[in-house]
């Protein structure tokens, strides 16, 4: 009877987490990437690229905007983690790789935040791609 139950719980948690990670993987268009710090101006990027999760916990970047006359490229592969309302994202320097809190996690949309501890934010705002 309590290898029953211990075998139940098992399996329960493991479709609860599986379950939560599902909404994730898949490709996210990056629709708005707001970067605010204090005292001054926003800056809203707009429909930048793309995040690819896959289940066994990698994923690619496909990041290319202009900042500032600047040309930004993050063609980059990274490792993600999910743990309760956050998203891990690790790999090389980015500013998507950092731990990000998840605001909004539906199937279709998903909206992070995170900061620096100082005086700044960023919200990534994704869309799922069909």
């Amino acid at each position: 009877m309590r290898m029953r139950i211990l075998l139940m719980m098992a399996v329960a948690s493991l479709f609860i987490f599986s379950s939560c990670s599902h909404h994730l993987t898949g490709t996210w268009s990056v629709a708005n990437f707001k970067t605010l710090k204090a005292g001054e101006p926003g800056v809203t990027l707009s429909n930048i690229g793309s995040l690819t999760f896959h289940k066994n916990g990698t994923g690619e970047k496909k990041i290319q905007y202009t900042l500032l006359s600047s040309e930004i490229e993050d063609l980059s592969p990274f490792q993600w983690s999910l743990l309760d309302e956050y998203i891990i994202i690790e790999g090389p320097e980015s500013d998507f790789s950092r731990i990000w809190i998840v605001t909004t996690g539906k199937s279709n949309q998903q909206v992070w935040k995170t900061t620096d501890g100082k005086a700044e934010v960023k919200i990534l705002e994704l869309k799922k791609v069909k």
